[in-house]
Protein backbone atom coordinates (compact mmCIF):
# COMPACT_ATOMS: atom_id res chain seq x y z
CA UNK A 1 0.00 0.00 0.00
CA UNK A 2 1.27 3.46 -0.86
CA UNK A 3 -0.23 6.95 -0.71
CA UNK A 4 -1.89 8.22 -3.89
CA UNK A 5 -1.44 12.02 -3.78
CA UNK A 6 -4.45 12.52 -6.09
CA UNK A 7 -6.90 10.97 -3.64
CA UNK A 8 -4.97 11.36 -0.40
CA UNK A 9 -5.63 7.67 0.32
CA UNK A 10 -3.52 4.54 0.48
CA UNK A 11 -3.82 2.31 -2.58
CA UNK A 12 -2.53 -1.14 -3.40
CA UNK A 13 -0.30 -1.39 -6.49
CA UNK A 14 -0.38 -4.74 -8.28
CA UNK A 15 2.35 -6.20 -10.47
CA UNK A 16 1.32 -9.21 -12.56
CA UNK A 17 3.90 -11.99 -12.84
CA UNK A 18 1.77 -14.59 -14.63
CA UNK A 19 3.87 -14.25 -17.77
CA UNK A 20 6.53 -16.31 -16.03
CA UNK A 21 5.85 -19.97 -16.68
CA UNK A 22 7.03 -21.69 -13.49
CA UNK A 23 6.37 -21.06 -9.82
CA UNK A 24 10.11 -20.86 -9.19
CA UNK A 25 10.56 -18.15 -11.83
CA UNK A 26 7.62 -16.16 -10.45
CA UNK A 27 8.93 -16.36 -6.89
CA UNK A 28 12.42 -15.25 -7.95
CA UNK A 29 11.06 -12.31 -9.95
CA UNK A 30 8.76 -11.36 -7.04
CA UNK A 31 11.76 -11.32 -4.68
CA UNK A 32 13.72 -9.06 -7.02
CA UNK A 33 10.71 -6.81 -7.57
CA UNK A 34 10.18 -6.37 -3.83
CA UNK A 35 13.81 -5.37 -3.28
CA UNK A 36 13.64 -2.89 -6.17
CA UNK A 37 10.34 -1.37 -4.98
CA UNK A 38 11.64 -0.87 -1.43
CA UNK A 39 14.75 0.88 -2.72
CA UNK A 40 12.77 3.12 -5.07
CA UNK A 41 10.17 4.10 -2.48
CA UNK A 42 12.88 4.95 0.03
CA UNK A 43 14.42 7.28 -2.58
CA UNK A 44 11.10 9.12 -3.03
CA UNK A 45 9.53 7.21 -5.93
CA UNK A 46 5.74 6.82 -6.02
CA UNK A 47 4.08 4.44 -8.53
CA UNK A 48 0.97 6.65 -8.69
CA UNK A 49 2.92 9.72 -9.74
CA UNK A 50 4.07 10.28 -13.32
CA UNK A 51 6.53 13.00 -12.34
CA UNK A 52 10.20 12.30 -13.06
CA UNK A 53 11.85 15.19 -11.19
CA UNK A 54 11.30 16.72 -7.77
CA UNK A 55 10.23 20.07 -9.32
CA UNK A 56 7.26 18.29 -10.88
CA UNK A 57 6.00 17.76 -7.32
CA UNK A 58 5.76 21.53 -6.79
CA UNK A 59 2.23 22.41 -5.58
CA UNK A 60 0.01 23.88 -8.29
CA UNK A 61 -0.86 26.95 -6.22
CA UNK A 62 2.84 27.72 -5.71
CA UNK A 63 3.55 27.54 -9.44
CA UNK A 64 0.57 29.76 -10.29
CA UNK A 65 1.75 32.37 -7.77
CA UNK A 66 5.24 32.32 -9.30
CA UNK A 67 3.78 32.62 -12.80
CA UNK A 68 1.76 35.67 -11.76
CA UNK A 69 4.88 37.20 -10.20
CA UNK A 70 6.76 36.56 -13.44
CA UNK A 71 4.04 38.30 -15.48
CA UNK A 72 4.05 41.32 -13.16
CA UNK A 73 7.84 41.61 -13.24
CA UNK A 74 8.05 41.09 -17.01
CA UNK A 75 5.41 43.78 -17.48
CA UNK A 76 7.26 46.29 -15.29
CA UNK A 77 10.59 45.66 -17.04
CA UNK A 78 9.12 45.87 -20.53
CA UNK A 79 9.69 42.20 -21.38
CA UNK A 80 5.95 41.95 -21.94
CA UNK A 81 3.70 44.68 -23.27
CA UNK A 82 1.19 45.93 -20.72
CA UNK A 83 -1.66 44.61 -22.85
CA UNK A 84 -0.01 41.18 -23.10
CA UNK A 85 0.64 41.03 -19.35
CA UNK A 86 -2.99 41.96 -18.66
CA UNK A 87 -4.17 39.33 -21.17
CA UNK A 88 -2.06 36.59 -19.53
CA UNK A 89 -3.37 37.48 -16.05
CA UNK A 90 -6.95 37.50 -17.29
CA UNK A 91 -6.64 34.11 -18.98
CA UNK A 92 -5.05 32.56 -15.91
CA UNK A 93 -7.92 33.92 -13.80
CA UNK A 94 -10.45 32.26 -16.13
CA UNK A 95 -8.47 29.02 -16.02
CA UNK A 96 -8.36 29.12 -12.23
CA UNK A 97 -12.09 29.83 -12.10
CA UNK A 98 -12.73 26.81 -14.33
CA UNK A 99 -10.56 24.58 -12.14
CA UNK A 100 -12.31 25.78 -8.99
CA UNK A 101 -15.85 25.36 -10.29
CA UNK A 102 -15.22 22.02 -11.99
CA UNK A 103 -13.44 20.68 -8.89
CA UNK A 104 -10.47 19.45 -10.94
CA UNK A 105 -7.72 21.73 -9.65
CA UNK A 106 -4.35 19.93 -9.79
CA UNK A 107 -2.51 19.38 -6.54
CA UNK A 108 0.90 19.25 -8.18
CA UNK A 109 2.19 20.77 -11.38
CA UNK A 110 2.81 17.41 -13.09
CA UNK A 111 -0.99 17.01 -13.21
CA UNK A 112 -1.20 19.83 -15.75
CA UNK A 113 -1.77 17.49 -18.70
CA UNK A 114 -3.38 17.30 -22.13
CA UNK A 115 -6.73 16.02 -20.84
CA UNK A 116 -7.07 19.01 -18.52
CA UNK A 117 -6.20 21.47 -21.30
CA UNK A 118 -8.69 19.89 -23.73
CA UNK A 119 -11.46 19.96 -21.13
CA UNK A 120 -10.77 23.65 -20.48
CA UNK A 121 -10.85 24.53 -24.20
CA UNK A 122 -14.07 22.54 -24.66
CA UNK A 123 -15.58 24.42 -21.72
CA UNK A 124 -14.70 27.74 -23.36
CA UNK A 125 -16.05 26.78 -26.78
CA UNK A 126 -19.14 24.78 -25.87
CA UNK A 127 -20.17 26.13 -22.46
CA UNK A 128 -19.06 29.77 -22.57
CA UNK A 129 -19.84 30.10 -26.29
CA UNK A 130 -16.46 31.50 -27.27
CA UNK A 131 -15.84 31.70 -31.00
CA UNK A 132 -13.16 29.63 -32.71
CA UNK A 133 -10.99 32.77 -32.61
CA UNK A 134 -11.48 33.13 -28.84
CA UNK A 135 -10.86 29.45 -28.21
CA UNK A 136 -7.68 29.57 -30.29
CA UNK A 137 -6.49 32.57 -28.28
CA UNK A 138 -6.71 30.52 -25.09
CA UNK A 139 -4.99 27.59 -26.78
CA UNK A 140 -2.10 29.92 -27.69
CA UNK A 141 -1.92 31.17 -24.10
CA UNK A 142 -1.89 27.61 -22.74
CA UNK A 143 1.03 26.88 -25.06
CA UNK A 144 3.01 29.89 -23.75
CA UNK A 145 2.20 28.84 -20.18
CA UNK A 146 3.43 25.31 -20.92
CA UNK A 147 6.62 26.73 -22.46
CA UNK A 148 7.21 28.76 -19.30
CA UNK A 149 6.73 25.62 -17.20
CA UNK A 150 9.27 23.78 -19.36
CA UNK A 151 11.78 26.63 -19.11
CA UNK A 152 11.44 26.58 -15.33
CA UNK A 153 11.76 22.76 -15.37
CA UNK A 154 8.36 22.21 -13.77
CA UNK A 155 7.56 19.77 -16.59
CA UNK A 156 9.87 17.84 -18.88
CA UNK A 157 10.86 19.15 -22.30
CA UNK A 158 9.16 16.28 -24.07
CA UNK A 159 5.95 16.62 -22.06
CA UNK A 160 4.33 19.78 -23.47
CA UNK A 161 0.61 18.93 -23.01
CA UNK A 162 -0.54 21.57 -25.51
CA UNK A 163 1.77 20.68 -28.39
CA UNK A 164 -0.62 18.33 -30.22
CA UNK A 165 -3.87 20.21 -29.47
CA UNK A 166 -4.79 21.62 -32.84
CA UNK A 167 -5.96 25.13 -33.57
CA UNK A 168 -9.57 25.32 -34.71
CA UNK A 169 -10.21 26.63 -38.19
CA UNK A 170 -11.85 29.96 -37.62
CA UNK A 171 -14.44 29.48 -40.34
CA UNK A 172 -15.43 26.10 -38.96
CA UNK A 173 -18.67 25.66 -37.06
CA UNK A 174 -18.58 22.44 -35.13
CA UNK A 175 -22.29 22.31 -34.42
CA UNK A 176 -25.40 22.31 -36.57
CA UNK A 177 -29.03 23.10 -35.68
CA UNK A 178 -31.37 20.27 -34.77
CA UNK A 179 -34.04 19.34 -37.28
CA UNK A 180 -37.71 19.44 -36.31
CA UNK A 181 -37.68 15.65 -36.21
CA UNK A 182 -34.69 15.65 -33.86
CA UNK A 183 -36.34 18.21 -31.58
CA UNK A 184 -39.47 16.07 -31.39
CA UNK A 185 -37.44 12.96 -30.59
CA UNK A 186 -35.56 14.85 -27.88
CA UNK A 187 -38.75 16.18 -26.33
CA UNK A 188 -40.40 12.76 -26.24
CA UNK A 189 -37.31 11.04 -24.85
CA UNK A 190 -36.68 13.57 -22.08
CA UNK A 191 -40.35 13.86 -21.16
CA UNK A 192 -40.26 10.15 -20.38
CA UNK A 193 -36.74 9.73 -19.01
CA UNK A 194 -35.37 13.02 -17.67
CA UNK A 195 -37.67 16.02 -17.21
CA UNK A 196 -35.04 17.85 -15.16
CA UNK A 197 -32.71 18.00 -18.14
CA UNK A 198 -35.69 18.78 -20.38
CA UNK A 199 -36.04 22.04 -18.45
CA UNK A 200 -32.42 22.92 -19.26
CA UNK A 201 -33.11 22.13 -22.93
CA UNK A 202 -36.24 24.30 -22.87
CA UNK A 203 -34.28 27.23 -21.46
CA UNK A 204 -31.58 26.84 -24.10
CA UNK A 205 -34.07 26.51 -26.98
CA UNK A 206 -36.82 28.96 -26.01
CA UNK A 207 -34.84 31.51 -24.01
CA UNK A 208 -31.39 31.26 -25.65
CA UNK A 209 -29.65 31.49 -22.29
CA UNK A 210 -26.05 30.31 -22.55
CA UNK A 211 -24.99 27.27 -20.46
CA UNK A 212 -22.56 29.34 -18.40
CA UNK A 213 -25.32 31.90 -17.71
CA UNK A 214 -27.76 29.11 -16.89
CA UNK A 215 -25.48 27.91 -14.09
CA UNK A 216 -25.95 31.25 -12.31
CA UNK A 217 -29.74 31.45 -12.60
CA UNK A 218 -31.53 31.67 -9.28
CA UNK A 219 -35.20 31.06 -8.70
CA UNK A 220 -35.63 34.62 -7.49
CA UNK A 221 -34.61 35.96 -10.92
CA UNK A 222 -37.85 34.59 -12.39
CA UNK A 223 -40.90 36.87 -12.46
CA UNK A 224 -43.81 34.43 -12.81
CA UNK A 225 -46.50 37.09 -13.17
CA UNK A 226 -44.77 38.90 -16.04
CA UNK A 227 -43.13 35.80 -17.59
CA UNK A 228 -39.65 37.32 -17.39
CA UNK A 229 -36.27 36.23 -16.11
CA UNK A 230 -33.79 38.98 -15.27
CA UNK A 231 -30.12 38.15 -15.90
CA UNK A 232 -27.72 40.16 -13.70
CA UNK A 233 -25.00 41.88 -15.68
CA UNK A 234 -22.15 40.14 -13.86
CA UNK A 235 -23.27 36.78 -15.27
CA UNK A 236 -24.30 37.86 -18.78
CA UNK A 237 -21.79 37.55 -21.61
CA UNK A 238 -21.81 41.28 -22.38
CA UNK A 239 -21.89 42.23 -18.65
CA UNK A 240 -25.22 44.08 -18.99
CA UNK A 241 -28.41 43.36 -17.06
CA UNK A 242 -30.95 41.90 -19.46
CA UNK A 243 -34.47 40.54 -19.44
CA UNK A 244 -35.63 37.47 -21.31
CA UNK A 245 -39.17 36.29 -21.90
CA UNK A 246 -40.10 33.00 -20.26
CA UNK A 247 -42.68 31.22 -22.47
CA UNK A 248 -45.62 29.79 -20.54
CA UNK A 249 -44.63 26.33 -21.74
CA UNK A 250 -41.34 26.66 -19.84
CA UNK A 251 -43.07 28.07 -16.75
CA UNK A 252 -45.49 25.15 -16.73
CA UNK A 253 -42.65 22.65 -16.68
CA UNK A 254 -41.01 24.57 -13.84
CA UNK A 255 -44.25 24.43 -11.87
CA UNK A 256 -44.71 20.72 -12.61
CA UNK A 257 -41.17 20.08 -11.34
CA UNK A 258 -41.88 22.02 -8.14
CA UNK A 259 -39.21 24.63 -8.83
CA UNK A 260 -41.05 27.42 -7.04
CA UNK A 261 -41.40 25.45 -3.82
CA UNK A 262 -37.70 26.14 -3.18
CA UNK A 263 -36.34 29.35 -1.63
CA UNK A 264 -35.73 32.20 -4.07
CA UNK A 265 -31.99 32.31 -3.32
CA UNK A 266 -31.53 28.73 -4.55
CA UNK A 267 -29.83 28.13 -7.89
CA UNK A 268 -32.28 26.83 -10.48
CA UNK A 269 -29.86 24.02 -11.34
CA UNK A 270 -27.85 22.32 -8.62
CA UNK A 271 -25.47 19.33 -8.79
CA UNK A 272 -28.41 16.97 -9.41
CA UNK A 273 -30.17 19.45 -11.77
CA UNK A 274 -32.68 20.24 -9.02
CA UNK A 275 -32.75 23.62 -7.20
CA UNK A 276 -29.94 23.84 -4.67
CA UNK A 277 -27.70 26.13 -2.67
CA UNK A 278 -24.85 24.79 -4.83
CA UNK A 279 -24.36 25.42 -8.55
CA UNK A 280 -24.39 22.74 -11.20
CA UNK A 281 -20.87 21.81 -12.38
CA UNK A 282 -19.43 23.78 -15.30
CA UNK A 283 -19.54 20.81 -17.69
CA UNK A 284 -22.66 19.01 -16.41
CA UNK A 285 -24.98 20.16 -19.22
CA UNK A 286 -22.45 19.12 -21.85
CA UNK A 287 -21.85 15.71 -20.27
CA UNK A 288 -25.58 15.14 -19.84
CA UNK A 289 -26.13 16.09 -23.47
CA UNK A 290 -23.46 13.62 -24.59
CA UNK A 291 -25.35 10.86 -22.78
CA UNK A 292 -28.63 11.81 -24.46
CA UNK A 293 -26.95 12.13 -27.87
CA UNK A 294 -25.61 8.60 -27.51
CA UNK A 295 -29.02 7.27 -26.50
CA UNK A 296 -30.63 8.87 -29.57
CA UNK A 297 -27.73 7.88 -31.87
CA UNK A 298 -27.09 11.46 -32.99
CA UNK A 299 -23.98 12.84 -34.72
CA UNK A 300 -21.37 14.76 -32.71
CA UNK A 301 -22.36 17.94 -34.59
CA UNK A 302 -25.56 17.99 -32.53
CA UNK A 303 -24.33 19.92 -29.50
CA UNK A 304 -26.26 21.20 -26.49
CA UNK A 305 -25.75 24.67 -27.92
CA UNK A 306 -27.46 23.50 -31.13
CA UNK A 307 -30.71 24.02 -29.23
CA UNK A 308 -30.04 27.76 -29.21
CA UNK A 309 -29.38 27.78 -32.96
CA UNK A 310 -32.62 25.90 -33.57
CA UNK A 311 -34.59 28.10 -31.19
CA UNK A 312 -33.41 31.32 -32.80
CA UNK A 313 -34.24 30.01 -36.27
CA UNK A 314 -37.72 28.96 -35.15
CA UNK A 315 -38.25 32.30 -33.42
CA UNK A 316 -37.33 34.20 -36.60
CA UNK A 317 -39.78 32.13 -38.64
CA UNK A 318 -42.63 32.66 -36.20
CA UNK A 319 -42.15 36.13 -34.75
CA UNK A 320 -39.69 37.96 -36.96
CA UNK A 321 -36.03 38.92 -36.91
CA UNK A 322 -36.21 41.75 -34.36
CA UNK A 323 -38.09 39.70 -31.78
CA UNK A 324 -35.63 36.84 -32.18
CA UNK A 325 -32.70 39.22 -31.93
CA UNK A 326 -33.94 40.65 -28.63
CA UNK A 327 -34.78 37.27 -27.13
CA UNK A 328 -31.28 36.03 -28.00
CA UNK A 329 -29.79 39.33 -26.76
CA UNK A 330 -27.78 39.65 -29.94
CA UNK A 331 -25.95 42.81 -30.94
CA UNK A 332 -23.34 43.37 -33.63
CA UNK A 333 -20.75 45.63 -32.08
CA UNK A 334 -19.30 46.53 -35.48
CA UNK A 335 -22.53 47.21 -37.34
CA UNK A 336 -25.84 47.07 -35.51
CA UNK A 337 -24.86 49.17 -32.51
CA UNK A 338 -23.67 51.97 -34.83
CA UNK A 339 -27.15 52.51 -36.19
CA UNK A 340 -29.66 51.16 -33.69
CA UNK A 341 -29.60 50.28 -30.03
CA UNK A 342 -30.83 46.77 -29.43
CA UNK A 343 -33.82 46.80 -27.09
CA UNK A 344 -33.20 43.97 -24.61
CA UNK A 345 -36.72 43.73 -23.26
CA UNK A 346 -39.29 40.98 -23.00
CA UNK A 347 -41.90 40.39 -25.73
CA UNK A 348 -45.41 39.62 -24.53
CA UNK A 349 -46.23 37.61 -27.65
CA UNK A 350 -43.59 35.03 -26.71
CA UNK A 351 -45.56 33.96 -23.64
CA UNK A 352 -47.68 31.67 -25.84
CA UNK A 353 -44.76 30.31 -27.86
CA UNK A 354 -45.08 26.56 -28.31
CA UNK A 355 -42.34 25.54 -30.70
CA UNK A 356 -41.06 22.23 -32.03
CA UNK A 357 -39.32 21.11 -28.83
Amino acid sequence: MILDPLTGKMRRKKYMLNRYKTTKARMEMARQKIIWIIQEVQSGWNPWVKATTTREFTPWATVVDRYREYIATAGRKGLLKNKTAYDYRSRMNIFEQFLEESDCRPQYIYQFDRALCVEFLDYLYFDRDLSAVGRNGYRTWLSTFASWLIDKQYIGRGNNPVADIRMMREEDKYREPLTKEALKSLSEYLMEHDRLFLLACYIEYYMNIRPEEMRHLKIGYIDIQNCIVALPGKFAKNRKRQEVTVPKKVLKLMIDLGVFTYPSQYYLFGPELTPSTEQVAVNRFRLEWARIRKALNWPSTYQFYSLKDSGISDNIDRYGLLTARDQARHSDAATTNRYAKVKHTAHVELQDWDGDL
